[in-house]
């Protein structure tokens, strides 16, 4: 019965090693290579050129204005020196091609004031160099990416997007591109992290320990369907090696710039016209929202929300029917919405919510467009107030001047902080101007304290003060304890 029994368990065992096998066979393939093979012929090494001017003096020698820089300047001259004369100066990266066609997506930095784009296309067994100059049809500064174009003579390689929002933490991907310029090289990893914002407002990185160089930047990370899932973009390391922590543009981010860029040749992205600020724990508490979300609205200078109606104070929570997590989500949202579309965008105000139709502007024409504003000043108080941590008083002409605010700007400015305070810790300083207390205008001493007092008797533990420093405004909530 012994001997049964054990045998029986070994079969078990041996049965659930060869399934273990099978498993590990199926997640990872036993090699690369004949993925490798295929997307190979799509991607591209990049050299640019661009024209630098020459130095107009002995530079690095002596310093500028020394009294030797004339005799260094004639001893340089003398040995035929060729500093002063324009030069070219080389930078490599990568791309891959996105249509037969002669499409090609890299990043913009990699292309970013060259005069003169060569693409080498990967020769493959037995064939020759292959070197096509390119032209720019587009780049996009905020997401890094540009779209080349080469005139090949006849239909060229290329790969697809894939999903990028469908890619897990731990799912295997590869990279490729000309690192350091060794020319066409693979590596693969894992997505390390997702979701990665680095500096941008439209930032979507995934994260990959794939080993990503310099001379990798505008390459493809693959997916094992051989989907370009992401661009190699960044870096993080002390010493510009690779560390095992680099950066992708997400696609779904990369295809709507992609396709605007070949529409346009620029990117439309829609423009709602307002400031925004994440909501935290104690202002979510002084406007009476069940928890922290959304995107509270700071300011709204003339644009699209103006019009539609909405406020300072307002806290967008549905944009285009989609919840509203924080600002990060709002910005990319509204950027990927069509430029003229009537929106729906659900704001927290007053306690309840409320629907406002928008329709969107185009974001890059605003920004090209920034002006000022200008009307007429409320009379100011003279009195002083200390409270909650600060000394306020009324706004006055010659304040409003030396802090360089608009004449239309009114409230109460800060004399002092008291460094102890929670104003202080949250950031409040000296010539700070708070242009609303409780959601609404404060001109006055009254009208804060009327603020105060109407806080309390809500039951709120804090007040939510609109404060503007060099015009910037920002939304800070005190708390109303003693």
């Amino acid at each position: 019965m012994i001997t049964n029994a054990r045998l029986m368990w070994l079969a078990f065992l041996t049965m659930l090693f060869a399934l273990a096998q099978a498993v590990m066979a199926q997640a990872r393939p036993e090699s690369l290579a004949p993925l490798a093979e295929q997307i190979s012929p799509a991607v591209v090494n990049i050299t640019t050129s661009t024209l630098i001017e020459g130095r107009t003096g002995p530079q690095g020698i002596v310093p500028e204005g020394s009294p030797f820089e004339d005799f260094f300047r004639e001893f340089q001259d003398r040995n035929g020196d060729n500093e002063n004369r324009p030069r070219r100066s080389n930078a490599l990266g990568s791309g891959f091609v996105i249509s037969e066609d002669g499409f090609i997506v890299t990043n913009n930095h990699v292309i970013a004031e060259a005069d003169e784009i060569l693409i080498e296309f990967f020769p493959g067994d037995g064939q020759p160099k292959k070197e096509l100059p390119a032209k720019v049809i587009g780049t996009d500064e905020k997401t890094d990416i540009a779209l080349l174009k080469v005139e090949a003579q006849g239909p060229l390689k290329y790969v697809k997007f894939g999903d990028s929002d469908t890619a897990r933490v731990g799912d295997w991907v590869i990279a490729m591109g000309n690192p350091l310029g060794q020319g066409f090289s693979v590596s693969a990893g894992i997505v390390s992290a997702r979701n990665r914002a680095l500096s941008g407002s439209y930032d979507d990185y995934i994260q990959t320990d794939a080993a990503i160089n310099r001379g990798n930047s505008g390459g493809p990370l693959f997916n094992m369907e051989g989907e370009v899932v992401g661009v190699n973009t960044a870096i993080l390391s002390p010493n510009g090696g690779s560390i095992g922590i680099g950066f992708s543009m997400a696609s779904n981010v990369v295809v709507k710039v992609v396709d605007q860029l070949r529409e346009f040749g620029e990117t439309r992205r829609g423009w709602l016209g307002v400031r925004i600020q994440d909501v935290t724990e104690d202002m979510a508490e002084a406007m009476g929202l069940d928890k922290p979300g959304g995107a509270l609205i700071s300011d709204v200078p003339e644009g699209p929300a103006k019009e539609a109606g909405l406020l300072a104070g307002d806290v967008i929570v549905n944009f285009d029917g989609v919840e509203v997590k924080d600002t990060r989500t709002l910005v990319r949202q509204v950027g990927e919405t069509t430029v003229g579309k009537s929106v729906r965008v659900v704001v927290f105000r007053d306690g309840s919510t409320q629907t406002v139709l928008v329709t969107l502007g185009r974001r890059e024409d605003a920004e090209r467009a920034e002006n000022g504003e200008s009307s007429s000043t409320a009379k100011p108080e003279t009195a002083e107030k200390e409270l909650m941590g600060l000394v306020v008083s009324p706004l006055t002409d010659a304040e409003r001047t030396e802090l360089g605010l608009d004449e239309d700007v009114a409230g109460l400015v800060v004399k002092s902080v008291d460094e102890s305070s929670e104003a202080f810790e949250k950031g409040l300083r000296t010539g700070d101007v708070i242009t609303e207390a409780g959601q609404q205008k404060v001109t006055s001493l009254a009208d804060l304290d009327a603020r105060i007092v109407e806080a309390q008797e809500a039951g709120r533990k804090s007040l939510l003060l609109l404060v503007r420093r060099g015009g910037e405004p920002r939304f800070v909530a005190l708390s109303l304890a003693k």
